[in-house]
C-alpha cells in the first residue's frame, strides 16, 4: 500500500509563499510522474503541476510563473513552491503519483492551503 506524507499547507496572506512537500513510499519512485492537484469548494479537482522522473515539468496556466514543482528522487519526495499566492489559490492540495507504464495512480490525503485577502 502506497503511503504519502504531505506537509506545508496553512494560512497565508495574499502575496505570500508556501512550500508543500509530499514524501511517498513508492517503489521505483523515479518511474512515476509526480503531480500536485487542487480542489476548491464546489469545484472539480484540477491539475496544478507535474514533474516527470527526468525533471520535465508541466503547469496549469493559472500558476505559471508563480509556482515551481520539483522532486528529489533520492528522498522519494516532490515539492511545490508557491509564491505570490492569491485568494483564488485557496484549496485542498493533493499529491499524485502516476506510473505511466501501468497507468497506476495514487493520491495523498490532501493538505489545506488558505490565502486571505
Amino acid at each position: 500500500q502506497v503511503q504519502f506524507v504531505e506537509s506545508g499547507g496553512g494560512l497565508v496572506q495574499a502575496g505570500g509563499s508556501l512550500r508543500l512537500s509530499c514524501a511517498a513510499s513508492l517503489r521505483f519512485f523515479s518511474t512515476h510522474v509526480m503531480g500536485w492537484y487542487r480542489q476548491a469548494p464546489g469545484k472539480q479537482r484540477e491539475l496544478v503541476a507535474q514533474v516527470t522522473g527526468s525533471g520535465s515539468t508541466n503547469y496549469a496556466d493559472s500558476v505559471k510563473g508563480r509556482f515551481t514543482i520539483s522532486r528529489d528522487n533520492a528522498k522519494n519526495t516532490v515539492y511545490l513552491q508557491m509564491n505570490s499566492l492569491k485568494p483564488e489559490d485557496t484549496a485542498v492540495y493533493y499529491c499524485n503519483a502516476l506510473r505511466l507504464a501501468t497507468s497506476d495512480a495514487y493520491w495523498g490525503q490532501g493538505t489545506q492551503v488558505t490565502v486571505s485577502s
